[in-house]
């Protein structure tokens, strides 16, 4: 555990820097697995709230406020019940359920789903509030947001800083319902080391990995993850 947990925060740094919203997708799963739920999700709200920070600072001129200022909001009305949902919940089933959201969601990221609904200020409200309950419940409140920006036909270079922008606040409001991990001064210690060296990679690879590529990667790896819960989940029921 002591080498893997840095391993999975260093990785999904990696990716939350490439693509501006990946480290949930891929460091949710191998967390709760090694964490437990609980646990997972709550590293995974602090790692993903502090790696937006930062990355928000270059890209913040091109934040859309008129689109992520209702998202966010809504987003913050639904993180309560996912918190709830959370803490309600037995081990088999929290995994259960958060491995079958990230399953369903990367599959919709992947098809590049078209969602009428997904438009507008309508569309930003309903993909903020189903977020916020995913980040809260299942530490995964991005594809939401991925499918609202596939809607409004946005490019990757106006999205990263929008979800930036979006990853500091609901993931703030995220760790204020969950609280913060039960982790020892040594595991803070070298998941920040791997939170840095993670950033450091993905600021290089950044440019030299063609998008599609990265894409399908970072789906890919979400992907595995995501069955794997499932499975471990019903193997305890």
């Amino acid at each position: 555990m002591e080498l893997l947990l840095p391993a999975i925060v260093l990785l999904g740094s990696c990716v939350q820097w490439l693509t501006g919203m990946g480290f949930a997708l891929v460091a949710v799963p191998a967390l709760i697995l090694l964490l437990g739920p609980a646990e997972g999700v709550v590293l995974a709200n602090c790692a993903a709230g502090v790696i937006s920070a930062a990355g928000l600072v270059a890209g913040r001129r091109r934040v859309r406020p008129s689109a992520m200022i209702p998202l966010c909001l809504a987003a913050a009305c639904t993180v309560p019940a996912g918190a709830w949902l959370t803490r309600r919940l037995p081990e088999s089933t929290l995994l259960l359920l958060m491995g079958g959201l990230v399953t369903a969601a990367t599959l919709l990221v992947l098809r590049g789903a078209r969602v009428p609904a997904l438009r507008g200020l309508r569309g930003a409200i309903a993909a903020g509030a189903v977020g916020g309950f995913m980040n809260a419940a299942a530490g995964v409140g991005g594809p939401p947001v991925s499918l609202y920006a596939v809607n409004a036909g946005w490019t990757v270079r106006e999205f990263v800083p929008n979800a930036m922008f979006y990853g500091v606040l609901v993931n703030a409001v995220s760790v204020a319902a969950n609280g913060v991990p039960s982790l020892t001064g040594g595991q803070w210690a070298s998941v920040t080391v791997a939170m840095l060296l993670g950033a450091l990679t993905g600021r290089g690879l950044a440019g030299r990995l063609p998008e599609p590529r990265a894409r399908l990667l970072v789906l890919g790896l979400a992907l595995a993850g995501g069955v794997t819960a499932v499975v471990k989940g019903l193997w305890g029921l």
